[in-house]
């Protein structure tokens, strides 16, 4: 098996610069979206730090006299050590530089990485904060990732909370995330996953505007999956695009006979519905914890 990919990511209709960034490492079978936070456009620094951060580890790691900077764990196989080790280093970086830069401090970001293994059979996926990943299979979506936000932490501790005790939490507040603190608690999972599987990477800006039977739908009816990116997007916007808004899409294909190159198809910088433009990339190379103690929380502007 393969894992074949395209992103897209718009500003939305209700803010005026975009702080996501998602890379796609295809030589890699590395997949990323990062959903920065912070003022002055801090976030825009974070989310790029995390994404360029994460790509430089899985590129250097490939020379195997590189010194790994954390504990290799002898429990967990080399991918979930490489992205395990991958975003660690992010929020390392993420928190040196918003301490040594007025401008950034207090910046931070979410983070969902996926790492396909054709070998194993398997995608690998790391998560903190309420950037999500799906799998579309069958006609069935699943949620992958878990929100690390505030409500998700109260639903743990009580979960008899009536449906108007929930109404009253704050809903764009999330607990984890890279750059709150010199240490990060990472999710992370691995998958089986088969031919025509198709996992969808997301900042909130997606997940808050359309439900998922509508990315079900649309995933499952589209010809492609660069078509599938820009309804996703058009759809959120329809729907008020009221935060940037990223989508990966990562689908799984058989192999061809005799190998060859995944496919690249469009790169382009191209209209999407109510936006005045939005960058779909499917280059093979184009990249653009502990929880925090109570109280120490990240609120979405």
């Amino acid at each position: 098996m393969r894992a074949v990919a395209a992103g897209l990511t718009d500003v939305g209709l209700q803010r005026d610069h975009n702080e996501d960034s998602f890379a796609i490492l295809q030589d890699h079978e590395l997949y990323i979206v990062a959903d920065g936070m912070g003022g002055h456009r801090a976030g825009d620094v974070a989310s790029k730090l995390a994404t360029e951060a994460i790509v430089d580890f899985f590129r250097a790691t490939a020379a195997e006299d590189f010194t790994w900077p954390f504990h290799f764990d002898s429990r967990m196989s080399e991918e979930e050590n490489r992205l395990l080790t991958s975003i660690k280093i992010a929020n390392r970086q993420i928190v040196e530089r918003s301490s040594r830069s007025r401008e950034c401090h207090g910046m931070g970001t979410t983070v969902v990485g996926a790492l396909f293994s054709g070998r194993k059979g398997k995608m690998y996926i790391g998560h903190v904060g309420d950037s999500r990943a799906y799998r579309v299979r069958a006609g069935e979506i699943r949620q992958m990732t878990r929100d690390h936000s505030l409500v998700n932490d109260y639903l743990l501790a009580m979960p008899e909370l009536t449906e108007e005790q929930k109404s009253e939490l704050p809903k764009n507040v999330i607990t984890r995330a890279l750059g709150m603190q010199e240490h990060v608690s990472v999710d992370l999972q691995g998958d089986d996953a088969t031919v025509g599987d198709c996992y969808v990477l997301c900042s909130d800006g997606l997940s808050g505007m359309i439900e998922d039977a509508e990315i079900l739908e649309i995933v499952s009816k589209s010809p492609n999956i660069e078509e599938a990116c820009r309804k996703l997007i058009a759809l959120a916007n329809e729907h008020g695009g009221e935060d940037n808004i990223t989508a990966v899409l990562v689908r799984i294909e058989d192999e061809p006979a005799g190998g060859g190159s995944p496919k690249v198809s469009l790169s382009d910088t191209l209209p999407t519905v109510g936006s005045p433009s939005a960058q779909v990339t499917t280059k093979p190379d184009d990249a653009h914890a502990d929880t925090p103690p109570a109280g120490e929380t990240k609120t979405r502007s």
